[in-house]
C-alpha cells in the first residue's frame, strides 16, 4: 500500500474577502475530487483572503499510480490562472514507512 501526499500553497491575485476567495477555492476541490480518486481540502490560511493551501492525498496498491495522480493534480491546479502556485510539496509513504504498531481488530465476526 502507497499513500501520496501533496500539498499545494498558493496566492490569489485580485482578491478582496474571504467570501471571494472561497468561490475561487471551491471549484478547484471540487474539481479535483470529480477527476481524481483523491481526498482533498484546504488545510491552512483560513483567515487570509489572497493565501491558501491545498492538502491532496491518495491511497493506492502501487506507488507510480500515486505519483501520476499527484502529478495531474499539480497539473490540475496549475491550470487555474487566478491561483499563483508558491510552493508544492509531495511525499509518498509505504505501508513499511507508518511508525505504528499493528493492533488486533476491535471488532471480531
Amino acid at each position: 500500500m502507497w499513500i501520496g501526499l501533496l500539498s499545494v500553497d498558493g496566492l490569489f491575485g485580485d482578491v478582496h474577502s474571504l467570501k471571494e476567495k472561497r468561490s475561487l477555492v471551491r471549484p478547484v476541490v471540487a474539481e479535483l475530487r470529480k477527476r481524481f480518486p483523491v481526498s482533498v481540502a484546504e488545510v491552512d490560511h483560513h483567515d487570509l483572503h489572497r493565501r491558501v493551501k491545498i492538502g491532496i492525498a491518495v491511497v493506492a496498491a502501487d506507488r507510480g499510480f500515486c505519483v501520476d495522480v499527484l502529478d495531474g493534480c499539480e497539473r490540475l491546479v496549475a491550470e487555474h490562472p487566478e491561483l499563483e502556485i508558491l510552493e508544492s510539496r509531495r511525499r509518498l509513504l509505504a505501508e513499511d514507512d507508518v511508525d505504528e504498531e499493528p493492533r488486533e481488530a476491535p471488532y471480531r465476526a
